[in-house]
């Protein structure tokens, strides 16, 4: 088998690189690590129901779509152990044995970006979002909800907008086989594809609370009628 090239020089006939993080090691990597731990560990969420910004149970939809939201957030956020790790490797090639990589940078450069881009819908489960409240706060308990009833428009809008774009934007770099500008040369368009799909995890995150707001909101006024 030949030895993997970057930008046209064979890795292994470049002096002072020392290891590269082959491209499908580091893929295949993100996609089972989190697994293992889970699995090695027992890890549980634990916290109780006040813990999540929704006081209505929901359906058995919103249940499924809430248990996607935390999941898919706690799978990647076990890739930090993977940037802590990589990040060690750097500093001791770079200052125990002067042999600096060229891929530790990116590759946890790329980890923290596909984070930020797949947690959006974990962070909305439990509220984490930023909120204009300046007239939430003086709104009574029903007001509140019937505030972000109206305002789902709003989120859906921009959520709809966002999910179709970051689909432009994968479908744009596959068909280019996009690559970073740096010498590692790693694929973008996995990268890209996480930014739609953390996408549509947020707008399915938004239909969950929307349904769980409208039951509530429901329920709330039977409660004032009785």
């Amino acid at each position: 088998m030949a030895p993997p090239i970057i930008r046209g020089y064979v890795m292994d006939q470049i002096d002072g690189f020392g290891f590269v993080m082959p491209h499908w090691i580091y893929w295949g990597w993100l996609a089972v690590m989190p697994l293992i731990v889970l699995y090695l560990t027992g890890f549980r969420v634990t916290g109780s129901k006040e813990d999540v910004d929704h006081s209505h149970p929901g359906n058995g939809l919103t249940r499924a779509i809430d248990w996607l939201s935390l999941w898919s957030g706690v799978f990647v956020a076990l890739w930090t152990i993977n940037a802590v790790v990589f990040y060690f490797f750097e500093v001791v090639m770079r200052y125990l044995l002067n042999m600096p990589t060229i891929w530790v940078h990116e590759a946890s450069f790329l980890i923290f970006g596909m984070q930020y881009l797949m947690t959006g819908a974990l962070a909305f489960l439990h509220g984490s979002h930023v909120r204009v409240d300046v007239v939430y706060n003086y709104l009574p308990e029903r007001g509140r909800i019937g505030m972000d009833i109206f305002s789902s428009l709003f989120f859906f809008i921009f959520a709809l907008a966002l999910t179709v774009t970051s689909w432009t934007f994968f479908s744009q770099s596959y068909d280019m086989k996009e690559i970073t500008v740096e010498t590692w040369g790693i694929q973008y368009y996995p990268a890209k594809a996480l930014m739609g799909l953390g996408s549509l995890l947020i707008l399915l995150a938004g239909v969950s609370k929307l349904i769980k707001d409208i039951l509530l909101y429901i329920e709330m006024g039977r409660r004032a009628q009785a």
